[in-house]
């Protein structure tokens, strides 16, 4: 009986003698239909596709991000303390009767959240949010009633220490301003007072504000009225007076805007009617998709789709071109982002989120946006700090690891984008020369890459059980009792095929690279 040689070569050969014999034999009829069978039932001997493979000393540059890339809000209704976002405290969370509870103003000395926001720092800090419309400064009497037209008051003890808790976590100040009924004369003209009140009392007592929105979501309704979007053109009087006021009395103050959320005509609407050059920064906010508090009906799956990830790249697409229409040559900043608005979902405390926020800030610095503020530091269902307990959520760390590794310089990975594989490469910080990657497996499937050269890897995993602590190279991350951070510690890794387990986020870094790039 005829038994083919199975190696590549053999097999080939024996093959086309056995087919001579056959069509000498039997004709082509018969080689047609015995052809055919082989093609079905023999083994492929085919090589399987080589992983993708990476090549960090010739990565090349493809933009960079601000230092303060990596930056936080904290809401003004957290500092006043007043009715924000009610966390899930159920397994079922029933929105109707009430979105909202009471809070306390946050303790912006308590040493914990300091520490920890010292870790992420250099940063913005945004003090803004829908309740600083209508937020009211407190003169020096320091009453604690709003006034007409207000719904809120910040006191400047408040302030201080605001301006306080940014200088010892090396912070910087990025607000937005009161622009409710409050504000405005009997024709509805705005006035700067509240602003200049705010932005004088900041530098007496030695701080400073270094950016600033006109005011928050001029798209997106405020109390009863309508959004300010709906009169374009009383937007731009308005706008023009509050930019004539800081370009005279605080230069240095950087102006963002138009502070839109979403893709909206509005945005464009509003740019357009503040004039040619009107904002030294374009910004706006960005979610996916609204929290189950205000109706959303999502899962986690829905959450981390790549048509959901690929949203990010949408909505700033949006934003680059209105600023190439409108501000050519402008940064743009993102001053407000989550996985979902309205407080955030159920599952955004939880690692199934840090997948979408590494990917967030992985794409924005590779297309250019570059500073992206996460709402909130520390308040619902999306702070990356728990709110009660001040321990750090699974956000934080992934936060942690960018902080540290990533650098300012973004590189082209060499690899495309694959369907549940994302990659990205930034000069590693504090290395000369060195490459740090974040590859985020989403699959359910391990997945590889080829490296040839050693790293130091980082990999992130979620604990077998829910309320265990996120793992980084299966060792739990939490606090030391005197709220230290552990040691962030890489594993060594050889050069070659390297496997990333399914669900997992792993950093790499080469500091052998010799990227010169990253010099």
């Amino acid at each position: 009986m005829f038994r083919p040689d199975r190696s590549a070569r053999g097999f080939s050969a024996s093959l086309r003698r056995w087919l001579y014999l056959v069509f000498d034999k039997a004709g082509p009829k018969a080689v047609y239909w015995l052809a055919l069978t082989l093609l079905v039932t023999l083994p492929c001997s085919a090589t399987p596709a080589a992983e993708p493979s990476l090549a960090p000393g010739r990565m090349v540059p493809i933009g960079s991000v601000d230092e303060r890339f990596q930056s936080y809000n904290i809401e003004m209704v957290e500092v006043t303390g007043g009715r924000f976002w009610k966390p899930y405290s159920s397994e079922r969370f029933d929105p109707h009767p009430d979105r909202f509870e009471y809070r306390h103003p946050i303790d912006l000395d308590n040493p914990r959240l300091r520490k920890l926001a010292a870790a992420l720092g250099p940063a913005y800090l945004r003090v803004s949010g829908s309740w600083a419309n209508a937020t009211y400064f407190a003169d020096a009497n320091g009453s604690s009633a709003p006034s007409a037209g207000f719904g809120g008051v910040l006191s400047r003890q408040q302030w201080r220490k605001v301006v306080n808790f940014v200088e010892a976590v090396g912070a910087e100040i990025v607000t937005s301003f009161a622009v409710s009924p409050g504000t405005r004369d009997a024709a509805g003209i705005w006035s700067p007072d509240q602003a200049r009140r705010l932005l004088s009392y900041t530098r007496s007592v030695g701080g400073r504000v270094a950016a600033a929105e006109f005011m928050n979501e001029p798209n997106v309704a405020l109390g009863a009225a309508a959004p300010a979007s709906d009169d374009a053109a009383s937007y731009a009087r308005d706008f023009r007076t509050f930019r004539a006021f800081v370009k005279e009395y605080f230069p240095s103050l950087l102006i963002l805007g138009p502070g839109t959320a979403g893709e909206t005509n509005s945005a464009s609407d509003l740019l357009s009617a503040s004039g040619p050059d009107a904002v030294d920064v374009v910004s706006y906010h960005y979610y996916g998709a609204l929290s189950e508090r205000c109706g959303g009906t999502d899962a986690p799956e829905d959450a981390l789709s790549e048509a959901r990830l690929n949203g990010t790249d949408h909505t700033a697409a949006f934003y680059r071109a209105l600023r190439d229409r409108f501000a050519p040559g402008k940064a743009i900043w993102l001053t407000e982002t989550a996985e979902a608005a309205c407080g955030g979902n159920r599952w955004d405390a939880t690692f199934s989120d840090t997948f979408r926020y590494l990917d967030q800030l992985g794409r924005l610095a590779r297309i250019g946006v570059q500073v992206v503020m996460h709402n909130t530091l520390a308040a619902s269902d999306y702070g990356m700090v728990d709110e009660k307990t001040l321990q750090p959520r699974a956000d934080f760390w992934g936060a942690l690891l960018w902080r540290r590794l990533m650098a300012r310089v973004v590189l082209d990975p060499g690899v495309p984008m694959e369907p549940r594989l994302h990659v990205y490469a930034h000069c590693q910080r504090g290395i000369r020369g060195g490459v740090s990657l974040l590859i985020i497996n989403l699959d359910r499937a391990p997945r590889s890459l080829s490296l040839p050269m050693t790293s130091q890897r980082y990999t992130l995993r979620a604990a077998s059980a829910p309320n265990e602590p996120l793992l980084l190279n299966d060792t739990p991350l939490h606090l030391s009792a005197d709220d230290d951070l552990p040691p962030l510690e890489g594993v060594q890794t050889a050069a070659g095929a390297l496997t990333f387990t399914p669900s997992t986020i792993s950093f790499l870094t080469i500091p052998e690279a010799a990227n010169q790039a990253c010099q």
